[in-house]
């Protein structure tokens, strides 16, 4: 959930338009019913339609205006959490069916490509995990013996890797790796999706999730939605209140796009060992290349040096790409990680005939994909090899230090009903800056906007009541709970919260 008024528009969003749908404006009866415009839902609904179901998918804002937007749409069988990690937690069949079941969704996108003749760029490119600047080789090796025994035969320890005229490594190489221009692909679904029957309406904002036969969904609006199945496909899901809050944890993640001549690298797609990680990949235009580079991630509200998150990509980008010229492109968004690095897909903690996608973990375009892949089966009554490897209800025995820490960091948030705000007074607050004021349930989240008006907003998150704080580098009220965020003025942009912030009295000056 996602209408980014005031962020950053990422390079997807100003080379594409994508197509334009009225909201809902009557209650209506469908099979299926998909909350979520972007990869995951529309993947799903694709193959719904497909196989002769009606679908009716609603976004809250435009196709693709979530997280899908803002992706580095990275088609890639390199997990997050790697190979020997991925083992540690899910053994050696839980590795098997990663790499299989990622390597099978670059396949699938790039059969719906053909299929439906989507324009979008896409295109087979080689992947290398390269050594951070203080990492041993020990790591490499460890990851190589790990992915091979996972089924990548293919994968190769190279000395070096090309980057134009210079070489640097080792790395692990992963060849027939993929790319693509996100929102052209989600605009081919789109035509496709409504070719064999499908709805989509945006605009049109869901609060209320009902399961049951049939299940119900509520807009803003008051209309509904009844369907003998609904799925979330909406980042966040909406119905969450802590079930899958202690499943998957928000990050945010932040890009930027340099221009650099055309020619002087090859089309690549890079990550380095660092922890958090920096990936690469390059977009050919007309005149000239753009080299997205992606990292500084952390968890969202919670930033340990937030102060320039942007200065410090292009600084790390300068050093290893040295033909880099002027930044063209700065936008940033907010992967939901989950405790094993692989993404939850499958039937709803709580609501019966409810399905859900999340925990993407940086690998939305693939676990999107998939997502659309297993439910399509499992909404049909039929098994998937890899529903059990997704299930969202797992718990990891071997994550249990990773569940401790997330829960600690998040506890630890309580604390803000009982301290002072951010600033004393709102005359602290500089033009187009926010800060929190006041204490407990009365704190009150205030935005100067860059004329000098004051806005106020409530400072408690509407999904479990944490306390927000002001992030000056998108301009977002970010909660450090659970993750969700609203823009200056308190409005939702990302969920589990399904509302914006309330309102809250002027404070004097």
């Amino acid at each position: 959930m996602d209408q980014r008024s005031q962020e950053r528009q990422s390079l997807w969003q100003v080379t594409a338009t994508v197509p334009s749908y009225p909201p809902l404006t009557a209650s209506v009866q469908t099979s299926v019913a998909i909350v979520g415009a972007g990869i995951s839902g529309l993947t799903t609904a694709y193959y719904l339609a497909k196989a002769g179901i009606a679908v009716v998918v609603v976004d809250d804002g435009p196709v693709g205006g979530g997280e899908t937007g803002r992706t580095t749409a990275q088609l890639t069988c390199i997990l997050d959490k790697g190979y020997a990690e991925t083992r540690r937690l899910r053994g050696d069949a839980g590795a098997q069916a990663a790499a299989a079941s990622h390597r099978a969704a670059i396949d699938a996108i790039e059969q719906i490509i053909a299929t439906e003749k989507i324009e979008c760029d896409f295109m087979r490119i080689d992947g290398y995990l390269f050594l951070a600047a203080d990492d041993d080789i020990s790591t490499l090796k460890t990851e190589y013996e790990a992915a091979y025994e996972a089924g990548l035969t293919d994968v190769r320890l190279v000395d070096a890797m090309p980057l134009g005229n210079t070489a640097f490594g080792p790395a692990l190489h992963f060849p027939n790796q993929g790319q693509f221009h996100i929102l052209r692909y989600l605009n081919g679904l789109c035509q496709a999706i409504e070719r064999m029957g499908g709805q989509i309406y945006c605009n049109t904002r869901i609060n209320q999730v009902h399961g049951g036969t049939p299940t119900r969904l509520e807009t803003a609006d008051g209309l509904q939605i009844t369907a003998d199945v609904s799925v979330l496909a909406t980042n966040a899901p909406i119905n969450d209140f802590l079930g899958y809050s202690s499943r998957v944890f928000a990050h945010r993640t932040y890009v930027i796009g340099v221009r650099i001549p055309r020619g002087s690298i090859a089309p690549l797609l890079a990550f380095d060992t660092a922890d958090p990680y920096h990936y690469v990949r390059l977009h050919v235009e007309d005149d000239h290349a753009v080299l997205i580079v992606g990292g500084e991630d952390h968890r969202t509200g919670q930033p340990e040096e937030l102060a320039a998150p942007f200065a410090a990509l292009e600084q790390w980008t300068r050093e290893y790409f040295p033909m880099a010229e002027e930044v063209m492109y700065r936008w940033s968004g907010q992967v939901l990680n989950s405790l094993d690095g692989l993404a939850l897909i499958g039937p709803d903690l709580v609501d019966e005939h409810v399905f859900v996608i999340t925990g993407d973990t940086g690998m939305g375009m693939t676990h999107g994909t998939l997502g659309g892949i297993i439910l399509a089966d499992l909404i049909m009554g039929r098994p998937h090899p890899w529903a059990a490897l997704y299930d969202p209800a797992r718990l990891p025995l071997g994550a249990a230090g990773e569940v401790l820490s997330e829960t600690v960091s998040t506890i630890a948030q309580a604390k803000e009903w009982f301290s002072g705000g951010d600033v004393d007074s709102v005359n602290e607050i500089p033009d187009d800056s926010g800060g929190v004021i006041g204490m407990g349930p009365a704190k009150t989240a205030v935005y100067r906007d860059a004329q000098g008006t004051l806005h106020y907003c409530s400072a408690v998150c509407t999904h479990t009541g944490c306390i927000v704080g002001w992030n000056d580098v998108e301009k977002s009220w970010d909660c450090p709970c659970h993750g969700s965020r609203y823009d200056a003025f308190g409005r939702l942009l990302n969920g589990p919260a399904k509302d914006d912030l309330g309102p809250a009295k002027p404070i004097a000056e």
